[in-house]
């Protein structure tokens, strides 16, 4: 049965990169799966036998290790919005706008009394 190895969400491309070429040349069985169009599925790297987890597992974990130290993962809001500063302003105002058609009618409910 097949076996969930890595997750492949907000991975970066390097890190997934570098995970696919590990297990490739270690010569360890796998498959990946994407997140599908509407990005509800699980966009991950998965195991065909089980029994290799333990080493395909210590081999990520180095590499990760490896990874660590050459960049930090933006974790704040204000390094994500340096990052991309398009895509922050463009989510608050998605956000904005449902959240303004959701309340609307409560609003407009309690303007005549």
């Amino acid at each position: 049965m097949a076996k969930l190895l890595f997750n492949l969400h907000q991975v970066p491309e390097e890190e997934a990169n570098a995970v696919r070429q590990i297990l490739d040349d270690h010569q360890i069985s796998c498959y990946e799966t994407n997140a599908g169009r509407w990005g509800i599925s699980v966009a991950a790297i998965w195991l065909v036998n089980e029994d290799d987890y333990p080493k395909a597992r210590a081999l990520i974990d180095g590499i990760q290790a490896e990874l660590a130290d050459h960049e930090p993962v933006p974790t704040r809001f204000a390094d994500k919005f340096r990052e991309r500063p398009v895509d922050v302003v463009l989510a608050a105002v998605a956000i904005a706008i449902v959240l303004g058609l959701t309340l609307w009618p409560f609003m407009t409910a309690f303007e005549g009394l």
